[in-house]
């Protein structure tokens, strides 16, 4: 498995290996001795899947606040997406600033995106499946939300109006976010 750093500390780009032969490929997605060697704390209790039927949907900007925080590794199971992880750890030399990365079946990358950062995504083509682990179980106590434009994101079908659910529709603005996660300097 290939790891790659981001331009924002703890989030990281990951993309297994693909092992092909005439009937497709296999690859392992997740291998906890492999994040234990790269020192990847995160452990996984919770596996969730969601497919979006239109170009253009955008579920997000999400986070789970303490004590049910979640780190998680996502990936496209089917279509592509637009991706994206925002840092909201108060006192973090990069706090609002994203990172977006397309993942896709064909491309097989994956991103694990931290506990203190805002995970969303738009879809780029019909009919799209992603697919990710989490690192707690879902609170809905804890659930939260920043609203999707106002991170100063660069979607990639800017010129489509996203589909997005009531929910996300209504989320405040992240200017007027109290984020209950502090940077701890150690990255």
């Amino acid at each position: 498995m290939h790891i790659e750093t981001t331009t924002l500390s703890d989030v990281l780009l990951l993309t297994p290996s693909r092992f092909g032969d005439l009937r497709a490929f296999f690859s392992e997605t997740y291998n906890r001795r492999v994040f234990t060697d790269r020192d990847i704390s995160t452990e996984f209790v919770q596996d969730n899947r969601s497919l979006s039927a239109q170009a253009g949907t955008v579920r997000g900007l999400h986070f789970q606040a303490p004590p049910h925080a979640q780190a998680k590794l996502v990936r496209c199971g089917r279509g592509s997406l637009f991706d994206v992880a925002v840092d909201i750890r108060v006192d973090s030399p990069t706090y609002g600033e994203w990172f977006g990365v397309e993942l896709s079946f064909e491309n097989g990358k994956q991103l694990l995106i931290p506990t203190g950062f805002l995970h969303g995504f738009m879809t780029l083509e019909p009919d799209t499946e992603i697919i990710y682990k989490c690192s707690d179980y879902y609170a809905p106590e804890c659930d939260r939300a920043v609203r999707w434009d106002s991170c100063g994101i660069e979607w990639p079908l800017s010129g489509v109006a996203p589909v997005l659910s009531e929910k996300d529709a209504k989320a405040p603005l992240l200017e007027d976010l109290d984020s209950p996660f502090i940077w701890d300097g150690d990255t």
